[in-house]
């Protein structure tokens, strides 16, 4: 295969390409930025951005979940997370980063993994999903392979309107210590939409959509500096690739089914307009951010990011992440966590933006993007041109 490079005597690896390794190309036509449509719909709801946000606390409160969908994209709340083993969140948060001011991210972890070592409490979580849904907006909740089986039927009991079933690394049946997670026969037995990941690779997001998911994330979340799941288990997401990957797999299983479309979600190394551009481009239906919503006064994380992964018990596989402001909207990188001024949401999402690299903004960047290609909506823009970087 033309992609295949030998890299010793008698052993082969592919050649791979991150987000930041191809360009859009415009074509010979272009329109104006208000011909344009960002929506999509995923099963029965419809989103008016191609925006899900992270499931970590450090983004995600019930607050945060309510006014991303009113701003007309979806706040994916952590099932496992503090907001369901934790009465007094924000003190919680307010903890971790008052250690982080004073001892550095050594200690962090530690604190992440023993603020998750607190036993889940259901009725917590419930009350989150009634604040939010008590909203109007559509609630999204993400719990892991291991413990989907016994977590969500309180869930489907509260309200939600959509399950995420997310690892760092996922596969259509998850052995564990107990009876095996079939997620074909687990999807099959619930009345509500369930979207899983991630994946990286063709084959395993194919057998993720014939088990009747109605989304599948690619990716593992990774961003530099806050992922960490290369150095652990030496394991890497080139996104363009693994993008285009899943977009081939969601062909062959559309035509293996007849009609049923499965949809992708970019789940990596998007920090910019620019890069949410390209994953569209490179087959994604919506993407799934983490520190570029990070940025946003909102972010119960007060600046700071860490993914859901780094709270692992024994294998923690991220960090703490200071969120930059490069267009210098104040306060201190290693500074002072009470007095950083930070954009709202709605900015960070529709501007208006001094940035100049694609930070804020998201929507105007990726709306500007796909007029300057001639495209008006987003199906459309999966087929727009691409060249690689020499």
């Amino acid at each position: 295969m033309r992609d295949m490079v030998e890299i010793g005597m008698g052993r082969t690896a592919r050649r791979t390409y991150e987000l930041d390794d191809v360009d859009i190309v415009p074509s010979r036509r272009t329109r104006s930025s208000k011909q344009v449509s960002l929506a999509w719909q995923l099963d029965a709801y419809r989103f008016e951005i191609p925006f899900l946000a992270h499931p970590t606390d450090a983004l995600v409160s019930p607050e945060f979940a309510i006014e991303l969908g009113r701003l007309g994209g979806l706040g994916v709340i952590n099932g496992e997370g503090l907001w369901a083993r934790h009465a007094d969140v924000a003190a919680k948060i307010d903890q971790l980063l008052e250690l982080v001011a004073k001892s550095g991210y050594e200690r962090a972890v530690g604190l992440l993994q023993e603020l998750h070592a607190a036993p889940m409490q259901p009725d917590l979580l419930a009350a989150a999903v009634a604040q939010v849904r008590a909203a109007g907006v559509t609630v999204a909740v993400r719990v892991s392979p291991q413990n989907a089986r016994a977590l969500t039927p309180a869930l489907v009991q509260a309200g939600i309107d959509l399950l995420v079933v997310h690892g760092t690394i996922i596969s259509a049946e998850h052995v564990g210590d107990g009876e095996p997670l079939n997620l074909k026969t687990f999807i099959a037995e619930l009345d509500v939409p369930v979207v899983a990941g991630g994946v990286s690779d063709h084959k395993t997001a194919l057998h993720l959509m014939r088990t009747g998911a109605a989304g599948v994330i690619v990716g593992y979340g990774s961003y530099p500096g806050a992922t960490t799941t290369g150095e652990v288990l030496g394991m890497g997401v080139p996104m363009a690739t693994a993008i285009a990957d899943a977009a081939a797999a969601r062909r062959d299983y559309l035509d293996e089914t007849g009609g049923r479309y499965v949809h992708v979600i970019a789940d990596g190394d998007i920090a910019t307009s620019g890069q949410l551009a390209k994953a569209i481009a490179c087959g994604a239906d919506a993407a799934m951010l983490g520190v570029p919503l990070g940025l946003a006064a909102e972010a119960p994380g007060r600046g700071w990011y860490w993914p859901s992964s780094a709270a692992h018990p024994s294998v923690p596989r991220g960090s703490l992440l200071h969120v930059e402001d490069p267009w210098d909207l104040g306060g201190e990188l290693s500074g002072d966590i009470g007095e950083t001024v930070r954009p709202n949401l709605e900015r960070v999402l529709y501007g208006p933006s001094d940035d100049p690299f694609g930070s804020l903004n998201l929507v105007g960047g990726l709306r500007r993007s796909m007029a300057k290609a001639g495209y008006s909506d987003l199906k459309e823009f999966q087929r727009v041109g691409l060249s690689v970087r020499a």
